[in-house]
């Protein structure tokens, strides 16, 4: 079921230089590249510090997942919720490589793209639970997140929608962008089993015909809800489906492999040269959503298997004890400190109030484009049609 890429990238030697400062590492074999030569750096150089905060951020997103988990399974949490953990290597790896001009839009799978584009556990936590804490004022949910001010589109419930979206704000990049500087660019994350969509071949169309700096990042978890990659689709390569885009398949369980993949294909993109497709071999340790036990299209062995020998965070916390950067015993104090912060803002969450009655009113109508207000429509229906809202303040 993994990839050759996968298999490969799991047994790579870690050829690390321990200094005081810095340690160089061996990403051979964590790329494939088509139609474009040349392609990322496959020896890199890190510090310490670099590898420290992407661990922290990555272990960060597993503790909230975990946490979501319990949480839904206590009924704190209702409706549709999509969990990242197992794949967290992909969002701290193109985090980590873009500008914070840059823009980023995903699909449902969103909470830890939300945590690292500018959020906190108690924003994203605080939207899971419907309060007026979360990042889209509780009025959301698990895939409606949205943060203008960092450049984070969502956040989309859609398969495949928000895709154009980003097509859009590539096109935005490119017509803002100044003479003789390299663009910002837009990044737009879906699975693979969005990637037969439609809407994403006429995106790429459009992307490569005006030059875009577009990034059509697929995450392939392997399976497209309950169905493998074999059985939805007739293209497995999917770095490929660009034709004659150029593409990359990166690592995705290596965060040293995806930043420094996603800093070749910014650079590319940004460059004017259009757009990029890239493929981020990663894995899902959840079922597709909460209602999804995950095993029933799949046994509890290949679970098991890969989190005993791909798992992104044993990755790199492995490469900085190789490194010298640090120990067992440190990485263990740093989880608890972790764990606790969670757990603080979390309980923080749970403490703030549901939205007003009057708030689910705003941001329906916008006033214009700059200032964020918002007016009241003439007439919303509530579900209790006697107590609708009428801008007369009458009934009809």
């Amino acid at each position: 079921m993994l990839s050759s890429l996968g298999r490969t990238t799991s047994r790579m030697g870690l050829r690390a230089r321990a200094m005081s400062t810095t340690a160089s590492f061996d990403l051979s074999g964590s790329f494939e590249l088509h139609n474009i030569e040349g392609g990322p750096n496959t020896t890199v150089e890190y510090t310490k510090d670099e590898l420290m905060k992407q661990f922290e951020l990555m272990y960060t997103m597993r503790r909230m997942e975990i946490t979501c988990d319990n949480e839904y399974k206590a009924r704190n949490i209702r409706g549709f919720c999509h969990l990242y953990d197992g794949q967290e290597a992909v969002a701290t790896g193109i985090q980590t490589s873009l500008d914070a001009e840059d823009s980023w839009v995903t699909s449902y799978r969103c909470h830890c793209v939300a945590l690292a584009r500018g959020g906190s556990v108690e924003s994203v936590v605080g939207e899971l639970f419907g309060n007026a804490c979360g990042m889209s004022k509780g009025k959301g949910g698990s895939m409606h997140f949205y943060s203008k001010k960092n450049n984070f589109f969502g956040g989309h419930g859609i398969v495949g929608a928000q895709v154009p979206v980003g097509s859009g704000l590539a096109f935005a990049h490119k017509y803002q962008a100044k003479p003789g500087e390299p663009m910002n660019v837009a990044i737009a994350c879906y699975g693979d089993g969005a990637a037969n969509q439609g809407q994403i071949w006429e995106s790429a169309n459009m992307a490569a015909l005006w030059k875009l700096p577009m990034i059509f990042c697929i995450e392939n978890n392997h399976y497209g809800m309950g169905t493998s990659i074999d059985r939805h689709s007739s293209i497995n390569d999917y770095y490929k489906m660009g034709n004659a885009i150029p593409g990359i398949r990166i690592d995705g369980m290596n965060v040293l492999a995806t930043t420094e993949g996603m800093r070749f294909v910014k650079e590319y993109c940004g460059a004017g040269n259009g757009p990029m497709y890239v493929e981020m071999m990663t894995y899902r340790y959840h079922g597709h959503s909460m209602s999804d036990p995950g095993t029933t299209y799949r046994n509890r062995e290949e679970i098991a298997f890969t989190r005993s020998t791909r798992d992104p965070l044993e990755f790199i916390k492995n490469s900085m004890i190789e490194a010298g950067f640090t120990d067992a015993e440190e990485l263990k104090g740093i989880e608890k400190q972790i764990r606790k912060s969670v757990q603080e803002e979390v309980k923080k969450a749970k403490e703030s109030p549901k939205p007003s009655p009057e708030s689910l009113m705003e941001h329906v109508f916008a006033v214009d484009l700059e200032s964020g207000k918002s007016e009241m429509p003439d007439h919303i229906r509530m579900p209790d049609h006697s107590k609708s809202y009428w801008a007369s303040g009458k009934a009809d």
